[in-house]
């Protein structure tokens, strides 16, 4: 992760559930069973270089494991 999340992930939205996600084996075997969900929401990041920006941020979460594998998909500003 090459960014630092500033405050809250807010619109925080479902992409997808069980087995509906294409890497559910490989979340299982690394982190443990759970009913993981692929999600998506809206955060201020700071970047590496020192730069402020709003992102679109994608993650992997199951309840009792947390959020795993955050990745900044794309710019909103």
């Amino acid at each position: 992760m090459n960014f630092e999340i500033l405050g809250e992930i807010t619109n925080t939205e479902t992409i997808a559930v069980g087995r509906a996600i294409r890497e559910i084996s490989r979340l299982r075997r690394i982190y443990g069973q759970g009913r993981w969900r692929k999600m998506k929401g809206v955060a201020r990041v700071r970047l590496s270089d020192g730069g402020v920006r709003i992102a679109e941020l994608h993650w992997y979460e199951a309840h009792g494991i947390g959020r795993k594998e955050l990745k900044r998909k794309r710019y909103l500003d």
